[in-house]
């Protein structure tokens, strides 16, 4: 691959928070028709009860299988050439123990009732040997059995269903938009996720799930060859728990951005084209956009751009490994200690209340139960600015006094042991019916910042810094025109507390990580972030094109 190739690949990826792996999400490469065959939930129940049953003969007080068939699909476009079509399919069981007070696991792709049996005779040898080192013991939360169950996305078109050559036309098509509003450059992608997962435990649950996630991007760059200067507009899309549907663009699914700005919100459909062509459109403005003066400003914060403050600032802060120390891979612990909740200080002011979930119809996160067999639900996280609780899953709950788990446990693969992961972390709508329109009216020096950008935060997930997509000054109540070479640097109870507004739920969107990377060995997990557009007052503001002398 050609460096230029590789960098406006990479550069697809920057609304991935890890992403381990590229172009393929791995697997094994199969023929596109494989994508759309299922595993039979009668032969599934067999194989985990084989697993379940060796796992007690050999000495364990409980076990779990995880039957997993993860497909996937990645497209690569570029101006007017496919760069890449990847089809892959991962397919085998985890299986977990407990063996005196211990945990222990083992995995294979031998699916058959003998390779099953196998594991989980392997996983409770493991656990018997971990038991000799472990102070102690594990405890679980309790979990009742579901019997045998099934969800499954509420789909109405499968993605592997559309013929590839539809979806690259599409792909091309937003190429040509950008191509004809004054991109030079352009490459899109699309990537597709169906993960097709069977639990079993001890405890009696039999649930069969099917579980779908949609991503298109791009990356539309312009350039002034007589300066030298070139700018980039990323998509303003987000990474769905939908199906191929998001890709057809409805007007209802569509949200004026501020009056002065020509952009377009999305909610629960994609308008690609309309998207490309203001993109390109963007990108040649910012090249000649005012650069940002320093200092402090109100900052008014589209959806689209402030997931992913959220998920930096607030849902990585508040997963209860990292608050405990045993979690420090990717970006350190957390400040939000027990002792630090315990003195009730304000996270954030009296309109910040913040809710984790595995519920949201269209969500990343959204599944019927987690990876142990937990019906999963809401929470709330922040109350009234407040830090009332974390997430947890069933071998954390006691660790906090608390006897029941949040529903939040996942592995990537079957070949990876389930943890904690982050669900759905969502600031609420205000309740007052507030526009963005309305909401800039009352700003006489800010910001408004739409679409993810690069970022920075500390190990206790404190000081952090934020750029963006694309900026906009706004003066006395009125947009006045594009800046350039912003980034907002504050702390997470600073940038928190000084939120001034939130719009209504009639502006509501969710903010997605595709690829969020946690744990050693790293694992990736999808997850959402909703919001309205909100205000923030008085934050310091960074030009980042300044030179030091």
């Amino acid at each position: 691959m050609k460096r230029r190739d590789f960098v406006g690949l990479a550069g697809l990826a920057t609304g991935a928070i890890f992403l381990p792996s590229f172009p393929g999400f791995g697997g094994t490469l199969v023929d596109p028709e494989r994508l759309l065959e299922t595993v039979d939930p009668a032969l599934k129940k067999r194989l985990a009860d084989a697993a379940l049953n060796a796992a007690k003969s050999a000495g364990a007080s409980y076990a779990d299988v995880r039957i997993g068939r993860y497909l996937n699909q990645s497209i690569f476009t570029r101006e007017k050439q496919v760069q890449n079509i990847a089809s892959g399919e991962s397919f085998g069981a985890g299986v977990r123990v407990l063996a005196n007070g211990t945990w222990g696991f083992a995995a294979t792709n031998t699916v058959t009732e003998a390779g099953l049996a196998k594991a989980a005779q392997l996983a409770v040898q493991i656990a018997k040997a971990n038991s000799k080192v472990q102070k102690e013991q594990v405890k679980l939360a309790p979990v009742k059995g579901h019997g045998e169950v099934a969800w499954k996305t509420p789909i109405q078109q499968n993605a592997f269903e559309v013929p590839i050559a539809q979806k690259v036309e599409l792909l091309l098509a937003a190429n040509a938009k950008a191509l004809d509003n004054g991109a030079n450059f352009v490459n899109s992608a699309l990537f597709q996720i169906n993960e097709q997962k069977y639990f079993a435990s001890t405890d009696g649950s039999y649930i069969d799930q099917d579980v779908h996630r949609i991503w298109p991007t791009f990356d539309v760059t312009a350039i002034d060859r007589a300066s030298g200067k070139f700018r980039t507009r990323q998509a303003l899309s987000a990474p769905m728990g939908m199906g191929y549907e998001y890709m057809n663009p409805k007007a209802d699914g569509k949200i004026a951005g501020p009056a002065g700005t020509g952009l377009i919100g999305y909610k629960n459909s994609y308008d690609i084209l309309e998207d490309a062509t203001l993109a390109a459109k963007q990108a040649k403005e910012k090249i000649t956009a005012k650069s940002v003066v320093p200092g402090k400003y109100d900052l008014v914060l589209d959806p689209n751009h402030l997931g992913l403050t959220i998920h930096e600032s607030v849902g990585h802060p508040t997963e209860l490994d990292r608050v405990l120390g045993y979690e420090a891979n990717y970006a350190g612990t957390s400040f939000a200690t027990l002792d630090w909740k315990a003195k009730k200080q304000p996270y954030g002011s009296k309109l910040v209340n913040i809710v984790a979930d595995k519920l949201q119809p269209g969500s990343l996160g959204a599944v019927g139960y987690d990876d142990e067999g937990v019906k999963t639900k809401q929470w709330d996280l922040i109350k009234d600015g407040v830090l009332v609780d974390y997430q947890k899953i069933r071998d954390q709950a006691a660790m906090v006094g608390q006897n029941e788990s949040d529903g939040c446990c996942y592995a990537d693969s079957w070949d990876s042991v389930q943890f904690q992961r982050m669900p759905n972390v969502s600031l609420q709508p205000g309740k007052a019916k507030l526009s963005v329109d309305e909401m800039i009216k009352n700003v006489d020096k800010g910001i408004y910042i739409a679409g993810r950008g690069s970022f920075s935060i500390d190990q206790q997930r404190y000081n952090s810094q934020f750029g963006g997509t694309v900026f906009y000054a706004i003066n006395k109540g009125k947009i006045d025109g594009m800046l350039e070479d912003v980034a907002y640097q504050t702390n997470t109870l600073e940038f928190w507390n000084s939120c001034a507004a939130i719009c209504d739920e009639s502006d509501y969107r969710l903010f997605g990580s595709f690829f969020d990377g946690k744990g050693q060995p790293s694992q990736v997990s999808a997850v959402s972030h909703g919001s309205s557009t909100t205000r923030f007052n008085g934050v310091n503001v960074i030009n980042t094109a300044r030179k030091i002398g």
